[in-house]
């Protein structure tokens, strides 16, 4: 395990082998397998590898199930908002009521809700726009009459899940 005391070298050469080379593998998926870029994608996959390790908190142990249902929850809200966004889009006079929202996490400061606001960004239609220190976050969204707030709280509920400390 990651030991924040003591960096990158208490982490376990061989958990950090198969990081490394998780990462080459997504580079190789997203980039193509083309032997030039190679020197590229090693760098990229050092330089995450080495990030991640520095990041990640030595204490955390993820759940696979609980990062299955964060993921089946992220796409299907994705591609429902997506469908509404494009609807939304395409219409001639779209109803519209864009406004902002305010919601609080119950994540402390921190490398986690950090993360979280990145992911809840990703949803079609809701943008993060302000962070205040006390975990409030302003979110802009196209229709301010739509129940955000729970959905962001569904969310943060899901995230949370995928972590067993």
């Amino acid at each position: 395990m990651y030991d924040v005391e003591r960096g990158v070298r208490s982490a376990g050469f061989l958990a950090l082998l198969a990081r490394g080379v998780l990462f080459l593998a997504l580079w190789i998926v997203l980039m193509g397998p083309a032997l030039h870029d190679l020197p590229v994608g090693i760098a990229a996959s050092v330089a995450a590898t080495w990030a991640s390790a520095e990041l990640w908190a030595g204490s955390s142990r993820l759940s696979t199930a609980g990062l299955l249902r964060l993921v089946t929850r992220f796409v299907g809200r994705s591609v429902i908002a997506g469908v509404d966004v494009a609807r939304l889009a395409l219409a001639a006079k779209p109803p519209l009521y864009p406004g902002f929202v305010r919601y609080r996490a119950m994540w402390p400061d921190g490398m986690r809700r950090s993360t979280f606001w990145a992911v809840s960004s990703l949803q079609p239609g809701t943008l993060a726009v302000a962070s205040e220190s006390d975990g409030t976050m302003l979110v802009h969204c196209l229709d301010a009459r739509q129940p955000v707030p729970e959905q962001i709280a569904a969310d943060e509920a899901a995230f949370r899940a995928i972590f067993r400390d």
